[in-house]
């Protein structure tokens, strides 16, 4: 139960969070081009990466299968969308906006990968 719990409350951590940054960014850069999302999945990924390596690398062992629920899973969890990925990307094409739905996969999923090797990389290089 307790680890239903930690999910649970991080998931609703990271929901909001998201919820905030849409709206910020949405005002801020416009919503032609699903910008909050691309902004989040990038750096979801990123903090995925830097988490996961400070677990692997500087955290006690006691600890880390707590904080990687509340954090990793929960937060993360719902501050990260994929399927509001996809979504906006059939948006696009239905819109027929192939060139920005294009740019958008191609540029979550390869920048997001980056990130997450970066966040990964940089842990490591302080271990």
């Amino acid at each position: 139960m307790q680890q239903i719990l930690l999910v649970f409350v991080g998931a609703g951590l990271g929901g909001v969070l998201r919820h905030v940054l849409n709206q910020v960014v949405g005002r801020a850069l416009g919503t032609d081009f699903p910008w909050a999302t691309f902004i989040i999945n990038v750096s979801g990924s990123l903090v995925m990466g830097l988490f996961i390596g400070w677990l692997a690398f500087r955290a006690g062992v006691g600890w880390s299968q707590h904080a990687r629920l509340f954090f990793a899973t929960g937060v993360l969890g719902g501050y990260t969308t994929f399927s509001t990925f996809s979504l906006e990307t059939i948006l696009l094409i239905e819109r027929n906006q192939i060139g920005a739905a294009l740019v958008y996969v191609g540029g979550s999923v390869l920048i997001g990968v980056f990130s997450l090797w970066a966040g990964l990389w940089l842990m490591r290089s302080f271990s």
